[in-house]
């Protein structure tokens, strides 16, 4: 009898002594947002090697799992780490050090920096960004009078907030005589008896652009490495950087591989001849860090610089429908390789007709229910008679909820009422395929992802106006919104099994708030940052 209690008290034992799971740290006693399928939440998980192995309850993982760091999360709330699915990363690094002209009230105001800056810096090149017409008394565009007065022997390039229009003076007019030649008598240079006013748009824009001297890798490098500290502090873990050459997709890998620089991106590849022909040798790259297997072409220009492509005139311009950056022909080029390569199609589209254009090619294409995700960026005003055809062929519109909120001042000027009804229509494009990935522009708009949800969920600006929000039966839900940012856009991207939300296998990027996206007040949702932000299990961020 008391050999038969001492092997049930060993076996006791043993069972009482199992072997737990050793991982790299437990976090536990938090509110957990998994944004998985059923949107469940938990209350711990663990990390190892940078990646989720468990998740569930408090009292589950600390009796399996063993860790050298264990974390109380003293019940704050845990999300995966936000994705932006659509944003110009290398554009916003790049913009850093240029004179910062958002915010301005008026030409004169725009005018006081340059000069202000002019004076601390004293560039070669006087290069700003980020005036807007639309926020001054006077909304019509300026011309470059007064900057020449200003500045008569250096060149100056101010690009207007949308990145589709800018102001130069006639000493970089006078470089760019050859680069502007082909544009003299079209849409994209604005003339005034016969003189032009200084305002490119577009094709003239980005022909005259190529002046601009480029920045060195090192101070590149710089301005790259503080843009990414900007992205963690407001919990950016991931994004889609929207129109890329080569050469700075190589840069990307080059400071990924280095370890300086840990944001995870997706890279369009802009499209063009050369670009293409590169890639057809290249082929596809895919690391944990970078995924390129996409091309972003430009079909028409921006709502606010009126290069929006419309089927009708714009309301506040007679006979003026904007313009095609990209001919239908063009359009299909691409279209014809991308299937070939099996490489995703993103297309920006803002006008109804700019829309109706890439619905129309896609459908060819795809021809009904596929999985390779091609995409229409902004996707601003629909056509309700086209909008079907998203659905139809599996077509993703890719969306940035900021720019309702930031347009809503000035879009019926451009459009009339009854267009209104077609245009930022996030629910509705959202029940075309039942998920919609959501992004900022930046540097267009913030790059803040707090703002992304605040304006997707209450259609409101930053002051709360207007009162009873804008065009609200567009509004997404706080759960809609949350994916948007996490799960969908790494969906957008073919990425949904490795990041996006917290479940097992994916990477640990996750965030750590004391604010509750799905209850608290929504304003202060906006105004609020994370707490940490982690990638990889690794703590990339601490709020002060």
């Amino acid at each position: 009898m008391k050999n038969i209690t001492l092997v049930f008290a060993i076996i006791l034992f043993a069972l009482s002594c199992k072997t737990k799971v050793k991982v790299d740290a437990i976090y536990f006693n938090g509110i957990i947002i998994t944004v998985d399928s059923a949107f469940t939440q938990a209350e711990a998980f663990a990390v190892k090697e940078g990646k989720f192995i468990a998740i569930g309850k408090t009292a589950e993982l600390l009796e399996n799992y063993e860790a050298k760091e264990k974390i109380d999360l003293l019940q704050k709330f845990v999300y995966p780490g936000f994705i932006d699915a659509h944003c110009h990363f290398m554009g916003y690094a790049g913009d850093l050090y240029k004179c910062q002209l958002r915010g301005t009230t008026s030409f004169d105001a725009v005018l006081e920096k340059l000069v202000e800056y002019d004076k601390i810096e004293n560039p070669g090149f006087l290069y700003g960004r980020g005036w807007d017409q639309n926020d001054w008394e006077h909304q019509a565009f300026p011309n470059n009078k007064k900057l020449n007065l200003l500045f008569p022997d250096k060149p100056v390039f101010l690009k207007r907030i949308d990145g589709h229009a800018v102001l130069v003076n006639a000493k970089f007019l006078a470089l760019a005589v050859q680069e502007l030649k082909p544009y003299l008598n079209s849409e994209f240079v604005e003339m005034k008896e016969g003189i032009p006013t200084g305002i490119l748009f577009d094709k003239a824009m980005d022909a005259a652009a190529s002046l601009i001297p480029e920045l060195s890798v090192t101070t590149l490098t710089k301005e790259i490495i503080k843009a990414q500290e900007d992205c963690f502090k407001l919990g950016l873990t991931s994004l889609s950087d929207a129109g890329l050459s080569p050469q700075q997709i190589s840069l990307i890998d080059s400071l990924q591989k280095a370890d300086i620089l840990k944001l995870r991106i997706y890279a369009m590849v802009s499209a063009s001849s050369q670009n293409l022909d590169y890639f057809e040798t290249k082929g596809k790259i895919k690391t944990p860090y970078l995924n390129v297997q996409s091309l972003k072409v430009y079909v028409d220009g921006a709502l606010g610089s009126r290069g929006a492509r419309l089927k009708n005139e714009y309301s506040d311009m007679h006979q003026h429908f904007g313009a095609f950056n990209t001919t239908f022909d063009e359009l299909e080029h691409y279209a014809k390789w991308a299937f070939q390569h099996q490489f995703q199609l993103c297309s920006h589209a803002i006008g109804d007709s700019a829309n109706a254009l890439v619905l129309e090619l896609y459908s060819r294409y795809l021809n009904g229910e596929n999985d390779l995700r091609w995409r229409i960026e902004h996707a601003q005003v629909v056509d309700k008679k086209d909008i079907h055809l998203f659905g139809a062929n599996s077509i993703v519109a890719s969306v940035q909820p900021t720019h309702a909120t930031s347009d809503m001042y000035w879009a019926q000027s451009r459009l009339g009422e009854a267009r209104m009804g077609e245009a930022y229509a996030y629910k509705s494009l959202l029940h075309e395929n039942g998920w919609l990935p959501l992004g900022t522009d930046f540097p267009v708009e913030y790059l803040n992802p707090q703002y992304t949800f605040y304006a997707a969920v209450s259609r409101k600006d930053g002051e709360n106006y207007p009162q009873n929000g804008f065009q609200m039966n567009e509004a997404l839900t706080r759960e809609e919104a949350l994916r948007g940012i996490t799960i969908w856009a790494a969906r957008s991207n073919f990425e949904e099994k490795e990041k996006g939300s917290i479940e097992v296998g994916k990477y640990a990027d996750f965030l750590i708030y004391d604010i509750d996206f799905l209850k608290e007040e929504l304003l202060k949702i906006r105004n609020s940052m994370p707490l940490n932000t982690f990638l990889n299990g690794d703590k990339v961020f601490e709020k002060k």
